[in-house]
């Protein structure tokens, strides 16, 4: 193979992004250089926060260029180049998707054991999500035994592993919203005490009927009505862990909601924003506990896969939609 296909930015989104926002390039295969590889993706993640890379603001994270490849989270084969215990052949985690062969920086490169499980959840449940999950569940909302927890976006990579890892640490209760019946039902699969389809009447009411004793630990990865419904049905000390805000990424005005922050100083809430990257010192005790879940059938995950790298933006586009269940990914 000489010809590598990459999806750029070609032009930056106002509100929701369209097909139109990408563009199809066709580069040559890349040639390593001294602490470099070419890695073959065979697989890539979409997430929610790419869409905020996609504005031209100041963010955590730098926003994507126009006119070059957009990059996350990726998954494939070393092909050439050798450097710091990695050599052809092996299977390697590293953050430059969007394309079919990555030129990556050795110490960019995670070697993974493509024996311990399916190389798919390195990028799922072994992977940013899980971590993403277990970091902000127990380290930054620091859920306790016997507490009540409502997830929003409960359907999704991290909502269904959110609702999993606190049901397997004792929670006493633990409550989802999805965006669909057939979502719902697959929450209900997995063991959630109780789910409710978000379109069917307002979050509050749905919530109040789901956890009618209140909420301990609210997950947020839907921010909006959500959020103002989750402070309304906090506990005394309840917390919220802020993993991300979907509702509002491909709105062009201020938020409406919540209109009720004034209860966090009543009921001494605690409201904590989060990143995963601030959390890598707990990936051997996350991978050890989560593998072992796995392992023994007490955790389940889900994937949506979509084939091809023409279909990425496809793909980025349906996630924004919740048309996903579980992890989206492109298998390429």
């Amino acid at each position: 193979m000489t010809v590598n296909r990459e999806i750029h930015l070609a032009s930056r989104p106002q509100g929701w992004p369209t097909a139109e926002n990408f563009r199809l390039v066709e580069t040559e295969v890349p040639t390593p250089g001294p602490g470099q590889l070419v890695v073959r993706n065979q697989f890539m993640s979409v997430d929610p926060y790419m869409r905020g890379r996609m504005n031209d603001v100041k963010s955590y994270a730098p926003p994507f260029a126009l006119d070059a490849p957009l990059d996350g989270g990726a998954l494939g084969e070393v092909v050439a180049g050798e450097a710091d215990g990695i050599a052809p052949g092996d299977t390697v985690l590293h953050g430059l998707g969007w394309r079919e062969y990555a030129l990556v920086d050795a110490r960019g490169a995670r070697k993974v054991d493509p024996g311990l499980a399916p190389v798919s959840t390195y990028l799922g449940a072994l992977g940013m999500t899980g971590l993403t999950a277990y970091a902000g569940l127990l380290d930054v909302a620091a859920m306790k035994p016997g507490e009540t927890v409502f997830v929003s976006g409960a359907a999704g990579a991290v909502g269904s592993m959110v609702g999993q890892i606190a049901m397997l640490r004792g929670a006493g209760r633990v409550v989802g919203s999805a965006g669909s019946a057939a979502k719902v039902e697959r929450l209900k699969e997995l063991g959630f005490d109780a789910a409710f389809d978000y379109h069917d009447g307002p979050v509050r009411d749905s919530l109040r009927a789901a956890a009618p004793d209140g909420i301990d630990v609210y997950f947020d990865n839907v921010g909006g009505d959500h959020l103002e419904a989750a402070i309304g049905a906090m506990r005394l000390h309840g917390r919220a862990a802020i993993c991300g805000m979907i509702a509002q990424y491909n709105d062009s005005e201020p938020p409406a909601a919540p209109r009720n922050l004034a209860l966090v100083i009543g009921k001494r809430l605690t409201l904590r924003g989060f990143l995963v990257s601030d959390h890598e010192h707990l990936r051997g005790q996350f991978v050890q506990e989560v593998a072992g879940w796995l392992r023994e059938g007490k955790l389940s995950y889900d994937e949506t896969v979509v084939d091809g790298i023409t279909r990425a933006p496809e793909a980025f586009l349906g996630l924004l939609r919740g048309e996903n269940l579980g992890k989206m990914l492109v298998r390429l």
